[in-house]
């Protein structure tokens, strides 16, 4: 049994329409659950690990980098064909039958072009992909960096609380002198002025270190409030020569290799642009019944003309973007190179002044533990032990400070190579 023309045409758009995507809506999920944190005392990597794993905004940078998926799937395809039909009634003369044109047309020009597009979407989904792991390796980076500020700042506040309570009772002791009379107004007010120096120092202290907190516990993807025990992280020996570590940041360093992979999306651009330049072709087939009942069948070629355009401003414009890449390029290599030289050059001078501070703080604390039992004695006024004192704990912030400065600049410099510091001399 013969099909009518009518069911075959039927069922081919049945079959199509089936093969068809369908609109499904998505609506807004829920805020992603917090991952959970070790009881035991966080060291630097794993800080890093949290980092990677629970910061919100990369999850949501790997959802995005599915885009470059989907874009390279679609780069696959090839073009569909085009179809058109038509028919023409007659209203007047001598023949009675209905003319008929359809035509099926394939574009050639994008097949062509395919497999330039089709690299220049491979390199795109690399460079997403570097993208991303140069955006984790930033993130991991700044969590390190917010810890070692947030174990720095603890030890700090604990010098300054001890400095606060110190300043306070030897006002109050000074207070008590002057009320008897052994003392003048004068002293009273020194004293007044370093307890409210040392009490606005304990107080910044503490608004820092809870700031400190608050942006660590976030760059985790953290609950708010988060408790997190840090372990302290010992002194990093001195990095190698910063020659070396650009040669490492070269090889090594996401955000380069993601620019080196752009580069290739523009070779891909410029290509095809190049490829642009030649005709476009269109291979079409027609067939036509016309008012007489004759039945033709037939190719037909379609081409643009190359007399005026002839692709040169795209072909301009992917060039212009080429050399534009090229730069940024080069400008990138440059500042990593300085900021490697000029980090390697600051670690320099923290290890230097830490060496130094370490070297006088014995005797720092053998003249505070002096005074100290001096004072108990009551060969020494209380005053000049509590000053000594001081001293013991301003030295002792001077060199948690600068410990916090090269701890820094360690992991500054970890970030500027691409390289955990343990692969610097492998």
């Amino acid at each position: 049994m013969r099909l009518r023309t009518g069911q075959v045409l039927g069922a081919a758009a049945v079959l199509m329409l089936a093969a068809c995507a369908h609109y499904r809506p998505v609506p807004l999920g829920v805020a992603a659950v917090p991952v959970a944190v070790p009881v035991t005392a966080l060291d630097p990597h794993a800080i890093g690990v949290l980092a990677v794993s629970g910061n919100p905004e990369l999850r949501a940078l790997r959802v995005r980098a599915g885009v470059a998926d989907a874009q390279l799937f679609a780069a696959q395809l090839l073009p569909d064909p085009t179809a058109t039909a038509g028919f023409d009634t007659i209203l007047s003369g001598p023949d009675t039958t209905t003319a008929l044109a359809s035509q099926l047309l394939i574009d050639i020009a994008a097949l062509r072009t395919r497999h330039v597009v089709l690299a220049g979407a491979r390199a795109a989904g690399r460079q997403v992909r570097l993208d991303l792991a140069w955006a984790e390796w930033q993130t991991a980076g700044a969590a390190r960096l917010q810890a070692v500020r947030v174990e720095a700042l603890q030890r700090a506040q604990t010098l300054n609380s001890a400095s606060a309570v110190a300043a306070n009772a030897l006002l109050m002791s000074v207070e008590r002198a002057a009320a008897r009379g052994d003392i003048g107004a004068g002293e009273v007010e020194t004293r007044r002025l370093a307890a409210l120096d040392a009490g606005e120092r304990e107080r910044a202290g503490a608004t820092a270190l809870s700031a400190a907190r608050f942006e660590l516990v976030r760059l985790l993807g953290l609950p708010p409030g988060t408790p997190l025990t840090l372990v302290e992280t010992p002194m990093a020996p001195p990095p190698p020569d910063a020659t070396r570590l650009f040669a490492l940041a070269q090889d090594r360093r996401f955000d380069l290799a993601a620019l080196r992979a752009g580069y290739d999306v523009q070779e891909a651009a410029v290509h095809k642009a190049v490829l642009d330049q030649f005709p476009t072709l269109t291979l079409a087939v027609n067939g036509l019944r016309d008012t007489t009942g004759n039945r033709t069948i037939g190719p037909s070629v379609g081409f643009t003309l190359p007399l005026w355009n002839r692709g040169r401003g795209g072909i301009r414009i992917a060039e212009a973007t080429r050399s534009a890449l090229n730069a940024e390029y080069d400008a990138r290599l440059s500042a990593a190179r300085a900021d490697i030289a000029a980090a390697v050059a600051g670690i320099a001078i923290h290890r230097a002044q830490a060496a130094a501070l370490r070297a006088a703080q014995p005797e720092i604390d053998r003249i505070a533990a002096a005074s100290t039992r001096a004072a108990a004695r009551g060969d020494l006024a209380p005053a000049t032990a509590a000053t000594a004192q001081q001293a013991q704990r301003d030295k002792a912030l001077a060199l948690i400070d600068t410990e916090q400065q090269m701890a820094e600049a360690m992991v500054a410099l970890e970030l500027l190579t691409g390289t955990p510091r343990e692969d610097w001399n492998r």
